[in-house]
């Protein structure tokens, strides 16, 4: 599938709404404490254990992009924890960020440090997930419901041809909504299929947190309570299919039962190449903080047109009932015979992907140990 490299108008919740509303920060920026002193973005990401990306990408491009700029980065990690979350934001609050970009836990977290954030007049990015009922002013993230249809298609194209395929879902935290728009892209190529009887569909079940421990004890159990019996499985993301890969490899059914992902880690890439995951999502993880960073940068430096003219989209909030001025990207479904393209474009390092046991596939794929 073709990237899409530019912003796309896409409506949360299947709702779609126009583009190029003028919209703009409530509240006056307030001034840092020495004027002498550089404009500084708070950035909270969510935490480490759902996915590495947030670690190991999002903070070094977001901290590279915003330092480049001569704006100071604060980037602190809420370790899944809201109170953490919660306690970080008052903390920047108070400090008096010139912008505060979240990826919230949940959408009542968010919600609640943004109309903190309104009240000190601190305009807020949303940072991959929105909060829903929230005020955030500007909304950077992909196109979640897309990602889930890849996610689907993927899914279909390793399971083949087998009718009454039984299929379970290993979904995301129940509290993340993207974890939401990825089951509902996901149902919108998945949903005939169960209905008209090609597939069965033996249970769908979110995992709290996001957490792979949960994960591969809620799969492990659905698996026995359906008799040892699974033809394809629907993860969320590479950690959760990681989770599933285990009991899988444990029955002696790795390679041979369809398993999703999503993120392109590390991991999850040496799994396709393995054949023990059929597919991953790619989500360029670089265009998205880079996005995220030319928008905060624009704000804490007081051009709000020059931020409206980067967030051409607009996603619809059915909780509060606005739009929210967006930027949403594009992403790529990876199968085995991708994965080399990602090498290419430096997504990941050919020495990494390609040790051990991933050698001679690598090899086989003509991809290169540099």
């Amino acid at each position: 599938m073709r990237r899409l490299r530019g912003v796309v108008c896409c409506a949360l919740l299947l709702l779609t709404a126009a583009c190029g509303v003028d919209r703009k920060p409530t509240g006056q920026s307030v001034a840092p404490r020495n004027p002498a002193d550089k404009p500084v973005v708070g950035v909270i990401l969510p935490d480490r254990a759902s996915s590495d990306r947030w670690e190991e990408q999002d903070r070094p491009l977001l901290e590279s992009a915003l330092n480049f700029a001569g704006i100071t980065p604060l980037i602190e990690n809420a370790e899944g924890d809201e109170k953490k979350f919660q306690s970080l934001a008052d903390a920047m609050i108070a400090q008096g960020v010139k912008v505060l970009m979240t990826t919230p836990l949940s959408t009542e977290g968010g919600a609640t440090v943004e109309r903190k954030a309104k009240q000190a007049g601190i305009p807020v990015i949303n940072y991959d997930r929105i909060s829903l009922g929230g005020q955030a002013d500007y909304y950077v993230s992909f196109d979640n419901l897309n990602v889930g249809e890849l996610q689907a298609e993927g899914l279909l194209k390793c399971l083949g041809n087998k009718p009454g395929a039984q299929i379970i879902e290993i979904q995301g935290a129940p509290t993340d909504n993207n974890a939401t728009l990825f089951a509902d892209g996901q149902r919108r190529k998945l949903g005939p299929k169960y209905d008209g009887g090609q597939l069965k569909l033996v249970k769908s079940q979110a995992v709290d947190n996001w957490d792979p421990v949960r994960g591969k004890a809620t799969f492990e159990q659905i698996l026995d309570d359906n008799g040892g019996k699974v033809d394809g499985v629907v993860a969320a993301n590479d950690g959760l299919a990681g989770a599933v890969i285990e009991v899988l490899k444990a029955r002696g059914l790795a390679g041979k039962v369809p398993v999703t992902g999503q993120d392109a880690t590390l991991e999850g890439l040496r799994a396709v190449l393995r054949g023990d995951q059929c597919m991953t999502v790619y989500k360029p993880i670089r265009d998205e903080a880079e996005a995220a960073a030319r928008l905060a940068i624009a704000v804490a430096r007081g051009d709000i047109s020059g931020a409206d003219d980067l967030a051409t989209g607009n996603t619809r909030d059915l909780v509060s009932r606005r739009d929210v001025k967006s930027v949403l990207l594009g992403a790529d479904l990876i199968t085995k015979s991708e994965v080399r393209r990602l090498v290419a474009e430096s997504v990941v390092k050919s020495a990494d992907l390609c040790a051990g046991d991933v050698k001679p596939v690598c090899d086989e794929l003509g991809i290169l140990v540099n």
